[in-house]
């Protein structure tokens, strides 16, 4: 049975088979694209677990397949590219990938990496039949906050939010009244260490306040200076 079906981007070929052969080694069944129209037709057809996907290609750059994704679907999207620039990781970041990773690479490290953000986003897109013991849900003063299904309630209405932002208030709501820097964020809730500019924090808390602001007097989104963010709860 395989453990997870991967949508592997890439225009050049032999990158495209070396990784085949070491994610199928794994248990994983591959699915190739090689430029980025076929990236998203694929994507539509073939619904794969986790998308591989390389930034420089043909027809569709890797950020605009990943916008169009991003459209429809929570789906894992590890970006790849031979840029290590931090503006490279910020935008696709901003743009909702899980995880950025630089050529050349370790096979090794890319399998770690499949895995870890697998792990991660594990049963977020998945049915529970058990009920609700693994439900992941904080409520406050007019606030629900579900990421099993990935819905935020505010006064009783349903606001579209992408994915990176519900993880984001759901982490800092999960642990009210507790101060976490950018860079903490940027590793509890993307994943991985993340070195360079941490800006990406900033416009997604921004987005998140625009949805929440004046919303209740008793809690916030607040910024502490000079160290972080909190969701504060008023006693």
């Amino acid at each position: 049975m395989s453990m997870g079906k991967i949508l592997v981007v890439d225009d050049d070929n032999n990158i495209c088979e070396l990784l085949r052969l070491y994610i199928e080694k794994e248990g994983y069944e591959v699915i190739i694209a090689n430029d980025g129209g076929q990236a998203v037709t694929k994507f539509k057809t073939e619904k794969p677990d986790l998308i591989m996907l390389d930034i420089m290609l043909p027809v569709l750059d890797g950020w605009q397949v990943c916008r169009e994704i991003r459209k429809t679907s929570q789906c894992p999207i590890i970006m790849l590219s031979a840029k290590g620039e931090v503006f490279d990781k910020v935008l696709g970041l901003e743009l909702g990938a899980d995880d950025y990773v630089i050529k050349p690479f370790e096979t090794k490290e890319i399998v770690a990496r499949i895995k870890a953000v697998l792990r991660r986003v594990g049963g977020n897109t998945q049915t529970d039949s058990s009920g609700d013991s693994s439900k992941k849900e904080v409520s406050f003063d007019k606030l629900v906050i579900n990421l099993t299904n990935y819905e935020l309630k505010v006064n009783g209405e349903q606001v579209d939010t992408p994915p990176k932002e519900m993880e984001l208030i759901y982490h800092l709501a999960s642990n009210p009244n507790r101060v976490f820097t950018r860079d903490q964020l940027l590793d509890e809730v993307w994943g991985f260490d993340y070195y360079g500019d941490s800006r990406t924090v900033d416009v997604h808390v921004k987005r998140l306040r625009e949805k929440l602001e004046g919303v209740s007097d008793k809690w916030a989104l607040k910024t502490v200076w000079g160290v972080g963010y909190k969701f504060e709860v008023k006693e």
